[in-house]
């Protein structure tokens, strides 16, 4: 698990705001929101990223049936919060097998999104197919937002992004026959919304899709 902060576009090093820059600096990236440090999936460690978030924290809700939270984690620094977040669960495939997914919420340009779906780029807009109908619609925060199949993602995962609260949204799912379960009424609550029920999430192990 990183023990520091590192940029959320390609994991590495980052440089602190001080004498030359007054933002956090990635080497490859400029600019950054800086990723910060993983910890295993707890009801407590949830609500340390829901409360500090200017973003959405998205999660499947009610989770599908035998799902659990896996992960978490925050990119942003304490002065503006967290910028984007991704949220892991894992459950049983609905085609068989496991499956695993991670929800991101982010501002434009962090780069969290497309570091997890395995593309280039920061934004999945030039990745997103705009010259057909949305493949899937899922219900976020009460809203039917539709999403579009982003290419160019590694074979092993398929990648959805669209447009929530002003902000991106990123539905990555492994395997990619898993991704079925978009097309089944897949509702998405804002948990900066949630009320105490929070409290009972089921955790499981920490996923290594966030450590990826």
């Amino acid at each position: 698990m990183r023990g520091e902060p590192s940029s959320p576009k390609c994991g590495g090093r980052v440089r602190a705001p001080g004498l030359f820059a007054d933002s956090w600096q990635c080497g490859v990236h400029a600019t950054v929101h800086p990723l910060q440090p993983v910890v295993p999936p707890s009801v407590q460690a949830l609500a340390v990223v829901v409360n500090r978030a200017q973003v959405p924290v998205w999660m499947p809700w009610p989770l599908p049936v035998g799902w659990l939270f896996t992960g978490v984690v925050s990119a942003g620094d304490d002065p503006s919060g967290g910028r984007a977040t991704a949220v892991a669960c894992s459950g049983p495939g609905p085609l068989g097998g496991a499956g695993e997914m991670l929800l991101v919420a982010e501002e434009l340009g962090v780069g969290l999104g497309a570091r997890y779906a395995g593309i280039d780029g920061l934004d999945p807009g030039p990745m997103m197919c705009v010259d057909r109908p949305p493949h899937t619609k899922v219900h976020a925060a009460g809203r039917p937002t539709p999403l579009g199949h982003v290419s160019g993602a590694p074979e092993d995962r398929a990648v959805f992004a669209g447009e929530a609260r002003g902000l991106w949204l990123w539905v990555i799912v492994w395997p990619e026959q898993a991704g079925v379960l978009l097309y089944d009424e897949f509702v998405l609550t804002d948990l900066r919304d949630a009320g105490a029920e929070v409290d009972l999430l089921p955790c499981g192990a920490l996923s290594p899709r966030v450590l990826s």
